[in-house]
């Protein structure tokens, strides 16, 4: 009982550790004050926001790496620490270059440091056969920060200012997830997870051999992985990106902040369910079914053109984007071991990043050229058709035959 204890502490405190550094999705409330009560142009506005995720894709590959070779706590701290420092010292930037800095570089960094250390160190606590409810629990907690930090910060910002916003949720930042962070750790030595009742010896869910990141681009499920990541992550970026756009383009919504909050909500529980699914069908086929699901939903986008069916469309689009955040880090986990899956996870999560500049540019040219999204929702759709083709052919890599063959060799 004290073993199961202590993994549910452990998840516990990485659940609340990604609440904390979710605080990326409040940006569009930053933005909002840098451009209303600064002055700022939209671009200089964006650019703090746009290098902070290129700096936290570039960093969880770093951080995966390091954290496979000392352990979760020290990389975790470093990450936490940096997540609040970068706020602190945000509150007294004056001009983009000083926020690109301060929140692009120093909270971006800290963010993928944090990042990369929490499924992991879960996983380990936890029966394999548990691995797509551990991701999906760990990850809908930086989806759900949304909820949460959105409002709060629209609040402080009302009164106290953007300055001292900054600064209030640093130091909120420091108070609540460096400690917690302190409290992460790896399993001593010998650690068995405890057997779910009722679990099947002779299924499928087991331990993986070990392979490193070498390896495992040896491997054609990887670029197959690599492919569907990209592709149907920068499908869900699309639509999480320009929602409120799209309502006021294609249905004459002024405000549709609340599409907003239904994309965030479905976001994170789909994390969940997707990553419950997974347990049961397995990573694959739980992807085939969010990508055959989201190909619908963009086919049928450029259709949406009032609130209720804006509201299904987010939500479909919600819980598509979020069973990749729940299901890519299992599979890794299923295919490639826990050994070395901090740097596995980090090469695979490049994939992430590329999606982070197709999404936003197949949105911003189609606009540009037709004036509406509808190329957008093609393009998309032929992405998602790619992906579940690739997640037809894609099966499960022989890590056990390939580990003994690189040791024989």
């Amino acid at each position: 009982m004290k073993k199961f204890d202590r993994a549910m502490q452990i998840l516990l405190a990485g659940f609340c550790i990604n609440l904390c550094m979710g605080i990326l999705y409040a940006w569009s409330v930053f933005k909002k004050a840098l451009v209303v009560d600064l002055g700022w142009s939209n671009a200089d506005a964006s650019l703090p926001y746009t290098v902070a995720i290129i700096t936290f894709s570039l960093s969880l590959l770093v951080a995966g790496i390091l954290q496979d070779r000392m352990g979760p706590r020290r990389v975790l701290i470093l990450g936490t620490v940096m997540v609040g420092l970068g706020m602190i010292i945000s509150s007294f930037a004056t001009t983009p270059t000083l926020l690109i800095v301060t929140f692009g570089i120093l909270t971006g960094s800290g963010i993928g440091f944090g990042y990369a250390c929490l499924s992991p160190s879960a996983m380990k606590w936890f029966h394999p056969s548990k691995k797509g409810l551990v991701n999906g629990l760990i990850a809908a907690g930086f989806g759900l920060a949304a909820v949460y930090l959105a409002p709060l910060t629209s609040f402080l910002i009302k009164e106290v200012g953007i300055n001292t916003s900054f600064l209030v949720l640093g130091i909120a930042v420091l108070i609540i997830a460096v400690p917690l962070a302190c409290t992460i750790n790896n399993p001593p030595a010998g650690y068995t997870p405890e057997v779910p009742a009722g679990y099947n010896v002779n299924n499928k869910s087991g331990n993986a051999a070990d392979l490193n990141w070498r390896s495992m681009l040896k491997t054609p499920q990887f670029y197959s992985l690599w492919v569907m990541y990209a592709f149907a992550s920068a499908s869900g970026l699309m639509i999480i990106g320009n929602i409120t756009s799209i309502a006021a383009t294609q249905a004459n919504i002024a405000d549709a902040a609340y599409l907003v909050v239904i994309l965030a909500i479905f976001n994170s529980g789909g994390r969940v369910v997707a990553g419950i699914l997974s347990d049961k069908i397995g990573g694959i086929k739980t992807l085939m079914i969010a990508f055959i699901m989201q190909a619908i939903n963009m086919v049928m986008f450029a259709t949406f053109k009032s609130d209720f069916t804006l509201i299904i469309g987010a939500a479909v689009a919600g819980i598509g984007y979020g069973t990749l955040l729940a299901v890519f880090p299992s599979i890794i986990a299923d295919f490639y071991g826990l050994k070395n899956y901090g740097a596995n996870y980090g090469v695979l999560y490049t994939a992430w990043g590329v999606s982070g500049f197709i999404g936003p540019v197949v949105a911003a040219f189609a606009v540009d050229t037709t004036g509406t999204y509808t190329l957008a929702y093609t393009v998309c759709s032929i992405m998602l058709g790619v992906a579940v083709v690739l997640s037809l052919v894609t099966k499960k890599v022989d890590s056990v035959a390939l580990a003994a063959k690189a040791t024989n060799a």
